[in-house]
């Protein structure tokens, strides 16, 4: 199955300067079967340290010396280790600290090297308070689950990706194909972007299977919950885990997401939640000026979760995505604001981690709320995701006059258009968002 992100990797692969590279990304996403890929396809050979399967290599990484490293390693596994031509892929990395701190030693010492890290679990690892990675000698990249795009070329419809990525609004989407979209869109908010759950829908074309799948995944996240923190309170995490799901598109309150739970426990454990990269903040921004990061209330947030199969999984709404007429309206519009959220992570270069913000007015007789608010450049642009009521248009348009953004966005199930400075695009499209925006001018 195609991954956009191989061309990120080919990128650094020829990079004269490159870095060791970090591949980020939660548990189950495709980390490990990426870099196999990518080092049996373009290297001559792969050299695999996974720390989880032989704890016993972690001694090997208590020397400070690169090619003392790569000489055990050669006799360790009786494989040949030679700068360009070989991978180096240290896998489950954050079991050992050592071979993370040792990755600084490569750059320094061995840049011909090239060496990919990954980890399940790594996040943790980055933030321990032991713990510092050494800055300005690895490089990040990050993976999501599937995105619609990606989801389109797995299911053998490379036509209609290719297609997508030709319409602007001097073209018009013949309805036909329009209504097909929708409809594969529906299959997927349903499947997600899981691999393993894909995988199981092209061998099985089973929704039944499908969710036995996803069932399965979320209790192997489950499992994991003991590996984040000594201090964790599984109880608590379990139920913030299956909580969160039925509050996307809601502005958290903290005190009723458990009941009796301080807020600090329950903000303590959320926190372990994103870092095992299982559920992703909003941020709310007053868009006042950029970076929009400046100014965002960190106590003023929204939750995604980590994929939208998932989602509508622990929410039950199989049923409900395949009878509406209409995705936006599904579970009054949240699990589109899910579908936008995970597709403007995953249009971010692989390089960057992209934060993700709304806009909220709180003034009596006035409110208005903008799911999303983007920076391109020095624009600020506003994001509607739940279409079909007057009211919320009416709240884009006071954002475009109070901030005097140049234009809006409208994500729905409407062909892609513009009218009055508000840029409506179907939702089928959202990867394609950089390149209509940068080529509007208004």
């Amino acid at each position: 199955m195609k991954r956009t992100l191989l061309k990120e990797l080919i990128t650094w692969k020829e990079a004269p300067n490159r870095l060791p590279l970090v591949l980020r990304g939660i548990r189950q996403v495709g980390k490990t079967t990426r870099i196999t890929l990518f080092g049996e396809t373009y290297f001559e050979n792969i050299c695999t340290v996974n720390f989880e399967q032989k704890p016993e290599l972690k001694t090997i990484f208590d020397s400070r010396s690169p090619e003392e490293i790569i000489f055990k390693l050669e006799l360790t596994l009786n494989e040949k280790i030679t700068p360009l031509k070989t991978l180096l892929f240290l896998d489950e990395i954050q079991e050992s600290p050592n071979a993370i701190l040792a990755l600084r030693y490569f750059k320094e010492e061995i840049p011909t090297l090239h060496v990919i890290a990954a980890g399940s679990l790594l996040e943790f690892a980055l933030n321990s308070e032991e713990f510092r990675m050494p800055v300005g000698r690895v490089q990040y990249m990050y993976l999501y689950p599937f995105s619609f795009k990606e989801f389109l070329l797995a299911i053998n419809k490379e036509n209609l990706a290719n297609y997508l990525d030709t319409l602007s609004l001097k073209t018009q989407v013949e309805p036909v194909i329009h209504q097909q979209l929708l409809e594969l869109l529906k299959r997927y908010f349903i499947i997600g972007g899981m691999p393993a759950v894909l995988q199981t829908y092209l061998d099985t074309k089973s929704y039944i299977a499908v969710q036995q799948m996803q069932a399965n995944l979320i209790q192997s996240f489950e499992d994991d919950f003991p590996k984040y923190h000594a201090k964790i309170d599984y109880k608590i995490l379990r139920a913030l885990f299956n909580k969160i799901p039925r509050f996307i598109g809601q502005k958290i309150k903290f005190s009723r997401l458990i009941e009796g739970e301080t807020i600090y426990k329950i903000k303590q454990h959320l926190d372990a939640l994103r870092l095992a990269g299982l559920i992703i903040p909003i941020y709310k921004t007053k868009a006042s000026g950029i970076p929009l990061g400046v100014d965002y209330k960190e106590n003023q947030i929204k939750f995604l979760f980590a994929d939208i199969g998932l989602t509508n999984k622990l929410c039950d709404l199989r049923g409900e995505i395949e009878q509406v007429s209409d995705v936006t309206l599904i579970n009054q519009g949240a699990i589109a604001e899910q579908f936008v959220g995970q597709e403007l992570l995953c249009s971010a270069p692989a390089y960057e981690r992209q934060p993700l913000y709304f806009w909220e007015r709180e003034k009596v007789g006035s409110m208005a709320e903008m799911d999303y608010v983007i920076q391109k450049g020095s624009k600020i642009i506003p994001i509607e995701v739940k279409a079909g009521k007057t009211g919320r248009l009416k709240s884009l348009q006071q954002f475009l006059t109070e901030k005097q953004a140049p234009f809006g966005l409208q994500i729905s199930q409407k062909p892609l258009g513009i009218n009055h400075h508000i840029l409506s695009v179907p939702l089928y499209m959202m990867a394609q968002l950089p390149r209509l925006i940068e080529g509007l001018t208004l």
